[in-house]
């Protein structure tokens, strides 16, 4: 059934065994992108086919640099702002209309679309072979007989959907400094700036499904600035199945100058040093285990999500001039038209969470998240979320350069990424999992 607005397709029951056959596997790479997205362009021309994405760098690139735009010389398509919003309502999630309703100055600027996400081969290779033999298993907390690639290219629920999000490829190792802020209803900010490594265990070239150990990556941050919480710092060590091992997370707090075991820092945990706007799950637009929710796949759509954000990636730029009252500058951002996975989660009965329904927009050429519309338990929008990713073309690897959370009841707003006058990631960077134990982090600390 196809409509204007949806590319419907069959939202199918939970299953446990989810593999596809022989013949639907041979789709990626033909019909399918090596991911699974659609390789064909839009009949109105306005999305085109996707090509293999930017998997090199571009001219004049050289390790280190902040990622230069190669799409600098796009002409602006239009604009979307409060005049004109009725005439692009079919193509913005709920949370964006409201977002450019609330506030006048909000404005999305719309740009050529090019579908830039890529990958190395080796993830376009593992992916074929998951698409035979993945399958969730735990009642869809867990999945097996996959490693490195996208495990549900052709995914039949909404639970493999998220599954495809939160193990797609990141790289094998980061180092990386950027700053957060909470930005509060009158404008103002402290910055936080975390110095972050992360050490990925499923996406590492090699890696097979036994070799897993139920171990997705491990993650560390020390906390650079303000002074006064300079030295405080946290380890995570992040499981695969959370339900059946939880993530173990370590916190160093520099006044007391020990290391805490934290009894949980998942589901609706507040994040430390977030100013009480960000659970634990809404990093990465979204993590861990999907057992609260019920999760549904209602289709595919063509929207107007953050793409290709270099303008806001670029070096150089005074945080003051990103972060304004109400929002993030509009004129830093880029939108573009493309298809993306509307997936709905559903807060089962018997748990709590300030986010009784989500609605996710995912990126059907890389299964990055996009955006997120972010609902309490008496259906009112409160809030919205959204990734500006950009291609790091250096790996190749597509992700995000800036996530933003919305908070419309308290007319503030969280942003995470912020990188513009430190370092850039260094994807080589020399980590192990020894980089990851309370041990290290009290020696660091210390």
């Amino acid at each position: 059934m196809r409509t204007s607005a949806f590319l419907l397709l069959a939202a199918c029951a939970f299953q446990a065994q989810a593999k596809v056959d022989a013949v639907q596997g041979a789709r990626l790479g033909q019909d399918l992108t090596p991911l699974g997205g659609e390789r064909a362009g839009n009949s109105a021309g306005t999305i085109p086919a996707w090509d293999g994405g930017l998997a090199s760098p571009p001219a004049g690139y050289t390790p280190g640099m902040h990622h230069p735009d190669p799409y600098a010389g796009d002409s602006l398509r239009f604009v979307v702002d409060r005049q004109n919003l009725g005439q692009y309502a079919d193509q913005l999630s709920p949370g964006l209309k409201a977002l450019v309703e609330r506030h006048p100055g909000y404005r999305l600027r719309v740009y050529p679309t090019h579908r830039s996400a890529a990958a190395p081969q080796r993830i376009y290779d593992s992916t074929r072979l998951n698409a035979e033999d993945g399958e969730l298993i735990a009642g869809g907390n867990g999945v097996q007989g996959v490693a490195a690639g996208i495990p549900f290219p052709i995914p039949a629920n909404g639970l493999e959907a998220i599954w495809n999000h939160i193990l797609r490829y990141r790289g094998e190792q980061v180092h990386f400094v950027t700053n957060q802020a909470a930005v509060l209803a009158n404008g103002s900010y402290n910055l936080l700036k975390l110095e972050r490594d992360i050490y990925f265990v499923y996406g590492r070239e090699g890696m097979t499904p036994g070799e897993l150990e139920n171990t997705l990556f491990f993650y560390k941050y020390q906390v650079a600035a303000p002074a006064r919480l300079s030295g405080s710092a946290l380890v995570v060590q992040e499981t695969l199945d959370q339900v059946l091992s939880i993530r173990k997370a370590w916190r160093f707090n520099r006044g007391e100058r020990r290391v805490r075991r934290l009894p949980m820092l998942a589901y609706d945990t507040l994040q430390p040093d977030t100013n009480g706007l960000a659970t634990a799950d809404v990093v990465d637009s979204y993590n861990g285990a999907p057992d609260r929710y019920e999760w549904e796949l209602i289709g595919k759509k063509e929207m107007l999500v953050p793409y290709n954000s270099y303008a806001v990636h670029q070096k150089g730029i005074p945080y003051e001039q990103i972060l304004k009252a109400s929002f993030v500058n509009p004129d830093l951002l880029r939108y573009e038209l493309h298809r993306v996975w509307v997936v709905e989660a559903t807060l089962r009965k018997g748990f709590s969470h300030p986010y009784a329904k989500r609605r996710f927009y995912l990126d059907e050429d890389s299964w990055q998240i996009l955006s997120v519309d972010l609902y309490d338990k008496s259906g009112q929008l409160i809030g919205l979320q959204e990734s500006h990713p950009i291609s790091y073309y250096d790996v190749p690897m597509f992700g995000s350069t800036l996530e933003t959370l919305y908070d419309f009841v308290g007319s503030r707003y969280f942003a995470d990424g912020l990188d513009n006058n430190e370092p850039m990631y260094d994807f080589s960077a020399s980590l192990s999992p020894r980089d990851f134990t309370p041990q290290a982090l009290r020696r660091e600390g210390n």
